[in-house]
């Protein structure tokens, strides 16, 4: 007879990808994970397949969590330009806390790729989802006036989640919130 499950799935998600985020995938042990969470291998095994199973359901959690948030905060109402750059200076304010851990997602791109068709995956279903939803802000600010309309949205849209990728990787660099936020004006420009 199979044993139920002892522990609450998602909260061990939300905390292995704490530790993942702060540690990388290679840093992290299956023993870390078991310790951490207060659970056997074999609860662990079953419950995600292996370290891979609960890496990747760490990088979806935060996927739904941290990143799906930035984009909801794109539809707030504000005009494009302010609605862009609190986005951008809320994922810098994230990716320097704790000494610079970065973003979970381009530390997985750094760490994993190109080896893990998984974890390209998933960080690039964030990729497109961040594109496109700036593209859509872009788009109408166009439509209303609030930009210039001579660049395309989507072009504009890509370059500017290129721009915070780098961004998120010069964070673990610099974790100085002021002097990266500073960067953001000068790609706010683009908009002109």
């Amino acid at each position: 007879m199979a044993r139920t499950r002892e522990f609450d799935t998602e909260a061990a998600v939300s905390r292995a990808m704490e530790l993942f985020w702060t540690r990388g995938y290679e840093a992290t042990t299956v023993r870390d994970l078991t310790q951490l969470l207060g659970i056997g291998q074999g609860s662990l095994y079953a419950a995600f397949g292996d370290k891979d199973g609960l890496y990747r359901a760490a990088l979806e959690h935060y996927r739904t969590t941290l990143a799906a948030a930035a984009l909801r905060s794109l539809r707030e109402g504000m005009d494009a330009r302010s609605a862009i750059r609190t986005m951008l200076a809320e994922r810098v304010r994230i990716a320097v806390e704790h000494e610079g851990r970065g973003c979970l997602a381009i530390n997985a791109a750094c760490e994993r790729l190109p080896e893990d068709p998984s974890t390209r995956r998933i960080v690039r279903d964030m990729q497109d989802a961040a594109r496109d939803a700036i593209a859509e802000v872009l788009r109408v600010a166009a439509e209303r006036g609030e930009i210039a309309a001579r660049r395309d949205p989507y072009t504009l849209a890509a370059f500017l989640v290129t721009f915070l990728n780098g961004l998120l990787v010069s964070a673990k660099i610099t974790p100085d919130a002021r002097a990266l936020e500073s960067l953001v004006e000068v790609a706010l420009a683009t908009l002109d």
